[in-house]
Formats: structure tokens, C-alpha cells, sequence
């Protein structure tokens, strides 16, 4: 991978991650474009990697919220903060469960499988719509939410569907108030993705060669900057109920990559 292809890459990370069309998806679209040879762990590991940039970006962006959290944490009382976290944790059991049961099934699905892409952003393209249409309300994130959310980012782990597209649709149908449901659905993956590194790097999954670590930093680096960027764009689009826009982005993509594999 040269380093223009990995911050294409990394560009592409930054802005779906946020953006409700499906990161991994659209990385393993642009990876058949650039014509990417590597093998599923290899995709994976830098799939891994940029997502990570995303995670720094989110930190970044909400970084009072999250020093009330911790704040809060160690306080260790019952307010705003301690609830909210509780609500985070509840959130990742899901995702956590699938991630360990079915690790190696999950992986197998990185590496050219683009007609499951197709397919899941069809999905993700029906729940945008559905989520455009519902009602605005002020409703908080209790706590049955918060676990119902988490499911849903659960089956997001499937490659194609939008992990953001999918919580904040399911938060926005439960009656959430839009702009919490976009805060805590970015929230809410960074716990994951910082775990998921962790585990990786203990057993030792995350491999690359020393000619890697240039086009894998300017990879991160590119990812960080768009995450930043798409971050904020996001949370004024779910304001201002535009989801719709996105839901006619990923038809046609997912009917687009449909269309390529079968005629390949």
C-alpha cells in the first residue's frame, strides 16, 4: 500500500465513520478501487488502526463531556456523569458478546466481500429513511434505550452496515432527542475501539511490516483530520433532519456495488 492509497484511505475512514454510509464498508470498496491484494488480517489490522484515529477524533471533539464523565466516575456518586457512563457500559455488552463469540467470523468478512457491502447499505439506506421520517422529541436515554441501542450497534458489526447510521436511527425511533442521540452514539464506540486495540495488541493480532508503519501513520494521521471535520458536519445534519440525503447515498452505492461484483 503507498502512502497516497492509504490516506485516501484514512480520508475515507475519517468521514464515513461519522457520516451514516458505513466506514468499513466503504474501505473495503476503496480497497477493490485501488486494487488492495491484502489478506483479511491485514485489512483488518488497518481498519483497526484508523478507527482508532476516528476514536482520538471523538475524544477530541467532546472532551468536556468526557472529563465530566471521568470526573464524575471518581467521585463516585450518583449525578449526570455516573448515569450517563452506565449508560455507555450497557451499550458496549452487546457489541462485546458478538466481538468474542464470533471474532473470526467477523474478520473473515474483511477482505473483497462486496456484494455483502451491497447488500448492507441497502439496509442501512432503509433505516436512515425510517429514521428521517420519525418525530423530533426531547426524550433522554434511559437505560432499556441504551441497551437497545447497543444491539443495534451490534449487528452494525456486520461489514456494510453504518455503525452511526444504525445507533442514531434506532435512538431517533425510540423518540430520542436528535442531537443526544448523535452525542451518545459517538460515545459509545470509543470504549470498544480502544478495547478492541488493547486485546489486539496483547495477543499480538495487530502485525505489520517496519515498511508499513509510513503509509499506516499517514493513514491515522489523514483519518484524525477528516474524523474532526465529519464529526461536527454530522451532529448539524441529524439537527436539521437530513437524513434522508444519506439513505439515498448508500441505495445507490450498495446497488452500485452490487452491480460490480456481479459483473465481475
Amino acid at each position: 500500500m503507498t502512502v497516497f492509497e492509504a490516506m485516501v484511505l484514512g480520508i475515507i475512514q475519517g468521514l464515513t465513520e461519522f457520516l451514516p454510509v458505513s466506514s468499513s464498508g466503504h474501505l473495503e470498496l476503496a480497497k477493490v478501487i485501488l486494487g488492495d491484494t491484502s489478506v483479511p488480517e491485514e485489512s483488518l489490522t488497518f481498519t483497526v488502526v484508523l478507527h482508532f484515529a476516528t476514536a482520538l477524533s471523538t475524544l477530541v471533539i467532546f472532551r468536556k463531556e468526557v472529563l465530566e464523565i471521568v470526573k464524575g466516575l471518581f467521585q463516585f456518586k450518583w449525578n449526570d456523569a455516573s448515569e450517563f457512563s452506565v449508560k455507555i457500559i450497557l451499550s458496549m455488552i452487546p457489541a462485546v458478546i458478538i466481538g468474542l463469540l464470533f471474532e473470526q467470523q467477523l474478520e473473515a468478512l474483511f477482505g473483497g466481500k462486496i456484494v455483502l457491502v451491497g447488500v448492507m447499505l441497502l439496509f442501512t439506506a432503509l433505516l436512515l429513511l425510517l429514521a428521517d421520517k420519525a418525530k423530533s422529541t426531547n426524550k433522554k436515554v434511559s437505560f432499556l434505550d441504551a441497551v437497545l441501542i447497543g444491539i443495534s450497534q451490534a449487528i452494525a458489526m456486520l461489514l456494510g452496515i453504518s455503525r452511526s447510521g444504525a445507533t442514531i436511527s434506532t435512538s431517533v425511533l425510540l423518540g430520542i432527542d436528535r442531537t443526544r442521540a448523535a452525542r451518545f452514539s459517538f460515545l459509545m464506540v470509543v470504549p470498544l475501539i480502544f478495547g478492541k486495540i488493547g486485546k489486539d495488541l496483547i495477543s499480538g493480532d495487530l502485525n505489520f511490516q517496519s515498511s508499513e508503519i509510513i503509509p499506516i501513520l499517514a493513514g491515522f494521521i489523514a483519518a484524525f483530520v477528516a474524523g474532526l471535520l465529519a464529526c461536527k458536519w454530522m451532529i448539524t445534519l441529524v439537527k436539521k433532519s437530513k437524513l434522508s440525503y444519506f439513505s439515498l447515498y448508500c441505495a445507490l452505492v450498495g446497488l452500485a456495488a452490487i452491480s460490480y461484483a456481479l459483473l465481475q
